[in-house]
């Protein structure tokens, strides 16, 4: 669907959007229920006590949009990563609070050089058809995440092993991997250069690890119900298209006696209002987020079952630096220049997003984040050089850059794009339409860049480093949609990569992360929160900056009676 945006109204847009006024959408309704709850005991093993305990426990959760698929190797977006999570253990996993926890490794040792790491496997961990897991299995595993013929996206963040950057350009064979087997149940790894931080890349779902019977017999399909084999807490059992995924208790999963949660159903949803609807009629006990435009509505009315929590993530605007004339950096620092992102947090995401010009998020440890040296100036000092870039660049009420937005489908994508669209028009003259497409359709446009002009993006960081980032725009890799090809920008990110010394890599990735923004072949827009609701009777969960949630903690309280006349 194409939206075309005129001049003018810019206010009356931005509280249109915002839902506010007689226009909104705020709802009304009745009060919502009241809760009558077992105080939560724990058992002397840290169990909870069985008799605080919901008798059915199944959790229904909202997922954003249709996951793309759910093989970890190849797939990209959150709304995959939520049910992989479930799906699949790697060698380290994470805890209620967001830490490292030992996960089909029960412990690794870190060799004095700091280059090789090896990983002890646990004896009872098990595939879900019961077959004993081995390092083998993590061999072929880390051999077909690098292998060129598998196309991961996310094959990149594997390049601190030994040969892994080699393999993935396709230089080497993937049996040059710096990975082998020690026994059954010993992995060693060898990395390029020493790097604390490889086991924060050991928690991202690219490195869970498949079953290579499986994979094998049923290529492209064995990601499928009544195929899948996988080695988490929970097992696939339906997979309906836009309507929902159904995960059941793993009994072979080597923690299975700790699993309490017997199913987790993941709902697919675009429509934020409908999700909010199906919440509140008990649907739904965990939103995947909540619409912006019901802001004053849920904090008059559910305040109390509203989780709002900062998010590792930066949301932005990318431009296609292959097309003209986004190959011209005066055009897209002055498109960038030109939005108000103050005005798009506090009128219309409304939940405690931050305005950023940094692409990195905050709360890195020792990390300084870069901006460009506009990024202290006043809003109107910042269009002012707006214009004066634009029309350096050959723009002007004579010759107006007529630009299209892209984005998947969502009501808050569309509202943010619409007032982008409309802060150009008003301070630029820019004419700019709207395109919205379906998830993996919006993906594979992307990355063809031959259609591409201007879209919309959002970057979720799984662990806290600012290579996670800050790669992404590293010429080989092929999730750098926006066509980004600096060689000296290259060159930082490698030496970080093989730099021993934690501070020199850090400014070594502040100097990257500079030269990016002084390009500026993105726009950063703001910096992401989680905003969900959550029913009070799900626990065993905490609010994280990564916003990872294993349902393995997760257990559902009774609900007692409410009775007669309380209030």
């Amino acid at each position: 669907m194409r939206y075309l945006v005129s001049a003018g109204g810019l206010a009356l847009l931005v509280c249109w959007l915002a839902g506010c006024g007689p226009t909104g959408t705020e709802e009304t309704g009745p009060e919502p229920a009241r809760w009558n709850l077992p105080e939560v005991v724990f058992t002397e093993d840290g169990r909870p006590d069985p008799s605080i305990l919901a008798p059915v426990q199944i959790l229904h959760r909202g997922n954003g949009t249709q996951p793309q698929g759910l093989d970890p190797h190849v797939t990209e977006g959150v709304p995959s990563t939520h049910v992989q999570r479930d799906l699949f253990e790697g060698l380290v996993a994470r805890a209620p609070d967001g830490t490292i926890i030992p996960g089909v490794a029960e412990r690794w040792n870190i060799s004095e050089d700091g280059l090789t790491w090896t990983f002890f496997l646990r004896a009872e961990a098990r595939w879900s058809n019961g077959e004993a897991m081995t390092a083998e299995d993590w061999l072929f595993s880390f051999r077909r995440i690098v292998d060129p013929a598998t196309g991961s996206r996310f094959a990149i963040l594997l390049n601190p092993v030994l040969n892994a950057e080699e393999i993935i350009a396709g230089r080497l064979p993937p049996e040059e991997l710096g990975v082998r087997v020690v026994d059954e149940l010993t992995l060693e790894v060898d990395l390029e250069a020493p790097n604390p931080l490889f086991i924060e890349v050991l928690s991202h779902s690219l490195t869970y690890p498949v079953h290579r019977p499986t994979v094998e017999a049923h290529g492209e399909r064995w990601a499928r119900p009544g195929v899948m084999v996988s080695n988490g807490a929970f097992r696939l059992e339906e997979l309906a298209m836009q309507s929902h995924i159904r995960v059941v208790r793993n009994p072979y999963y080597w923690d299975s006696d700790n699993v309490i949660l017997e199913e987790v159903v993941f709902y697919p949803t675009e429509d934020l209002t409908a999700e909010l609807m199906r919440y509140r009629a008990g649907e739904l006990s965990w939103t995947y987020e909540v619409p912006n435009t019901q802001y004053n509505w849920i904090q008059a009315n559910l305040a109390d079952e509203l989780s709002v929590s900062e998010w590792f993530g930066t949301y932005y605007f990318g431009f296609n630096t292959m097309r003209e004339p986004f190959d011209d950096a005066r055009v897209r620092r002055a498109l960038s220049m030109a939005i108000d992102r103050e005005i798009i947090t506090e009128k219309i995401t409304r939940f405690g997003q931050q305005p950023t010009f940094s692409y990195v998020p905050p709360g890195i440890p020792g990390y300084e984040r870069a901006e460009p040296d506009w990024a202290s100036w006043t809003q109107p000092e910042r269009e002012a050089r707006a214009r004066e870039l634009l029309a350096e660049a050959g723009f002007g009420p004579d010759n107006p850059l007529r630009v299209e937005i892209r984005y998947n489908t969502h009501e808050d994508h569309r509202r943010i794009s619409l007032a982008i669209a409309a802060m150009w028009q008003q301070t630029l003259g820019v004419n700019a339409s709207l395109i919205n497409e379906e998830f993996r359709v919006f993906l594979n446009t992307r990355r063809q860049r031959a259609v591409t002009e201007v879209f919309r993006a959002g970057w979720i960081g799984n662990y806290l480093d600012p290579m996670y980032f800050l790669e992404q725009f590293f010429s080989e890799n092929p999730q750098n949609d926006i066509g980004f090809f600096e060689p000296e920008y290259d060159r930082l990110l490698s030496r970080a990569a093989r730099a021993a010394d934690l501070e020199e890599r850090l400014d070594l990735l502040h100097e990257a992360e500079q030269m990016l923004l002084d390009a500026q072949p993105l726009a950063p827009v703001y910096t992401y929160v989680s905003q969900r609701l959550v029913k009070p009777y799900v626990r065993g969960w905490e609010p994280n900056v990564l916003d990872q949630h294993a349902s393995r903690f997760i257990f559902l309280l009774r609900q007692d009676p409410i009775e007669a006349g309380a209030n």
